[in-house]
């Protein structure tokens, strides 16, 4: 049962219902946008070949698009795995990204003396599911000014997101988004329970976004590595946009299978504009209906 907390949640400043990301708006009633890209930043060559294809594809479909990719893969299940090309070989390829293809990019940030540096070259922060609680890290990326995507930690109910939303708004920053991207359940195993997407727009009064390829992760499944079951992408995407959600988060490369990071749960490039054709199709007719989780 959702606890009662309304009178608790009047008396806080709201996020703005629409956050604008370049061509991209995310708004619970509004047309879906995308947020898409590779797991982790291979390098210059694969960044600006894999934005330039999901621009391709979000030109012809009419979506609005913020490219994602992380420069540090930090919570990797081994030590010993890679992770990333690093901050400082980073920077300039999003802003060669942003500035030769017109993109919005948006990247993960771990640590609170990232947010500054990273936010001369990207769009929106995102803050990492295990990290959503961190009330540093939350107050210096809003303090950036920024768009801020909190990913709903593993181990939270969605109502337990209005407290981390509260604190980048609080911090000046009203332009948060939220997203979803499953429920920690037994071993290895995340479960993404449908209910939860109003109930995070109820609660948080934020634009919602669904994760649709974390969603299907096993944490840890591999042993020193995450496994995941990238054939359930399309079947939790549907569902989510059918509820009705301001966005997609999906993670996606050329060859899922020889990516570096998060490759089980990545949708291969290919199979993006057919998934995102019915998605869209899903997201006219939720919203036809007015079944937008804005909790109005």
């Amino acid at each position: 049962m959702v606890p009662a907390m309304d009178a608790t949640l009047t008396a806080r400043p709201t996020p703005n219902p629409v956050v604008t990301v370049g061509k991209a708006c995310f708004g619970n009633r509004l047309p879906l946008a995308l947020i898409a890209g590779p797991c982790a930043l291979e390098g210059r060559a694969h960044a600006l070949e894999m934005a330039s294809a999901l621009k391709e594809i979000a030109a012809r479909l009419g979506i609005g698009l913020v490219y994602k990719t992380s420069f540090d893969k930090a919570n990797r299940t081994s030590g010993g795995s890679a992770r990333g090309l690093g901050l400082k070989a980073a920077l300039p390829i999003f802003a060669e990204i942003r500035r030769s293809l017109g993109v919005p990019v948006l990247t993960d940030v771990h640590e609170s003396e990232q947010c500054a540096r990273v936010a001369e070259v990207v769009d929106v922060l995102q803050i990492p599911a295990f990290l959503c609680r961190q009330t540093d890290l939350l107050v210096a990326a809003a303090a950036t000014g920024r768009a801020v995507n909190v990913k709903k930690g593993q181990f939270l109910a969605p109502w337990d997101m209005a407290n981390a939303v509260a604190k980048v708004i609080e911090a000046g920053n009203p332009n948060v988004l939220v997203t979803e991207r499953g429920a920690s359940f037994g071993y290895n195993t995340l479960v993404s329970d449908m209910r939860a997407l109003p109930i995070l727009a109820r609660s948080t009064k934020a634009p919602v976004i669904f994760d649709a390829t974390h969603s299907v992760q096993q944490p840890g499944g591999h042993g020193t590595s995450s496994g995941g079951e990238r054939e359930f992408i399309p079947v939790l995407a549907r569902a989510a946009v059918a509820v009705g959600v301001a966005g997609v988060f999906i993670e996606t490369h050329q060859d899922p299978d020889k990516a570096p990071s998060d490759g089980p749960n990545m949708m291969p490039l290919k199979e993006m504009e057919g998934l995102l054709r019915t998605l869209m199709e899903f997201d006219r007719l939720a919203k036809k209906r007015d079944c937008s989780p804005d909790g109005a």
